[in-house]
């Protein structure tokens, strides 16, 4: 007999299947990602319906399948990002996080890529936090759970990254380049390490004069992600 078990999950994506069900996406803290399907969830009265909204931590009690659908048997809200919802901007933003962590991760994804996504939503919940600065976050911590975080020590040929020199990026040896025009300078290097070494996006809001530099890093970080998972 199948046993059922209880996992923290964030709905990536919700498809309506049938009359009143719906195929759920799920990313867990536990049990990678989910495809599972929640019947009569679209009645008026269903009780599954409060705890699979988007932009929400859920914990959800499953039964596994035998084919490529498990079954949601019941569904509890955890934390509801309601500021999210309330600007548009932010809104969008979300979205697009949850699609290029559904297209970019397999089934076997393991709990850090939920905990990143979960990090970022909680930035996007909290209105002082600019937008850009949890993008940034997120892309960040996004490559170095993949595997395809930079050298943000050391350069191209192996030397410490200096203060005192400009740098461009090699995307083919996923390195800076001393270059002495370059785009890149300590302050734009040091603002890529504090956005790996910053537990929440929030923790980034006390880098000085960050609007200086968050551009040029957020564009940075932005190609590398869709260099290495084309989203």
């Amino acid at each position: 007999m199948r046993n059922s078990f209880i996992t923290e999950g964030i709905v990536l994506s919700r498809t309506d299947f049938g009359e009143s069900d719906r195929v759920l996406t799920v990313i867990t803290s536990d049990s990678g990602k989910l495809r599972i399907i929640a019947k009569g969830v679209r009645k008026p009265k269903s009780k599954l319906a409060g705890g699979i909204e988007l932009l929400s931590v859920n914990s959800l009690t499953v039964l596994p399948g035998r084919g490529e659908l498990d079954t949601l048997i019941s569904s509890r809200l955890i934390t509801s990002f309601c500021n999210i919802i309330g600007d548009l901007d932010r809104t969008m933003t979300s979205y697009n996080l949850l699609k290029r962590m559904n297209k970019a991760t397999e089934d076997a994804v393991d709990g850090e890529y939920f905990q990143v996504l979960r990090g970022a939503l909680q930035g996007l919940d909290k209105t002082e936090v600019p937008i850009n600065l949890t993008e940034l976050w997120f892309n960040v911590h996004f490559l170095s759970v993949s595997g395809h975080l930079p050298n943000i020590r050391r350069d191209i040929d192996g030397h410490m990254l200096e203060p005192s020199n400009n740098y461009s990026f090699d995307f083919e040896h996923m390195a800076f380049r001393e270059e002495r025009k370059g785009t890149f300078n300590a302050n734009h290097i040091k603002l890529l390490r504090l956005a790996y070494i910053a537990e929440y996006p929030q923790k980034l809001c006390q880098v000085t004069d960050i609007n200086t530099y968050i551009d040029k890093v957020l564009q940075l970080s932005a190609n590398l992600v869709r260099l290495n998972h084309q989203v």
